[in-house]
């Protein structure tokens, strides 16, 4: 686990040493969830983020009638958690749950904090991971406006492929907001092509 995270980390600060990634990696935990278990329930207090090891995952929420809306899947060397509950200190509106068997590795939003207050090349890294957080809910908040679901669902086709693979079509049909019907009308039409 230890050395996808320091590649992972590596890919933004090159220059992190080995003796400062044993230190960073200290204030990691490994967490291991079984399929259809949950990471993180509503009304659960949000205290971590989580690095995908191994596994998918998918963040979502519940409407009145108890229909879910997924607002995000995971897999590896993705972040996932409810970040208004983490940087708001409160209690999470979402659910995690695990698609797959999942290994994860945890990290309390204190010992962000710690890493970032003690070494610049940490703050830089998670500055950049929210960065890239940012422009990815951008692009999906434009996708949703702008785009039809086919579209959406071509989009989604290109960006990760292999998710297509790992996902039933039921939870796909939710994250593109589109009902199963629909969403078999795409994939009959990439049949023919």
């Amino acid at each position: 686990m230890s050395l996808l995270l320091k590649k992972h980390i590596r890919e933004i600060i090159p220059a992190l040493s080995d003796q400062e990634f044993e230190y960073v990696m200290r204030h990691f935990v490994p967490v291991k969830r079984q399929k259809h278990q949950f990471l993180i329930q509503a009304d659960d207090e949000v205290k971590s983020n989580y690095w995908v090891v191994k596994g998918c995952l998918k963040l979502y929420c519940l409407d009145d009638d108890g229909k879910e809306h997924i607002l995000q899947f995971a897999m590896e060397n993705w972040w996932v958690s409810d970040y208004i509950a983490l940087y708001s200190r409160g209690k999470s509106e979402f659910y995690i749950s695990c698609i797959e068997d999942s290994e994860l590795l945890s990290i309390t939003m204190d010992n962000i904090d710690k890493l970032c207050s003690e070494m610049h090349a940490m703050e830089h890294f998670w500055n950049v991971k929210k960065r890239f957080g940012y422009v990815a809910l951008q692009k999906r908040i434009v996708s949703l406006l702008k785009n039809s679901a086919e579209e959406r669902y071509n989009q989604l086709l290109e960006q990760y492929p292999q998710l297509l693979q790992r996902v039933p079509k039921k939870m796909i049909a939710s994250y593109l907001g589109v009902s199963r019907e629909t969403l078999s009308r795409f994939n009959a039409g990439q049949d023919v092509m």
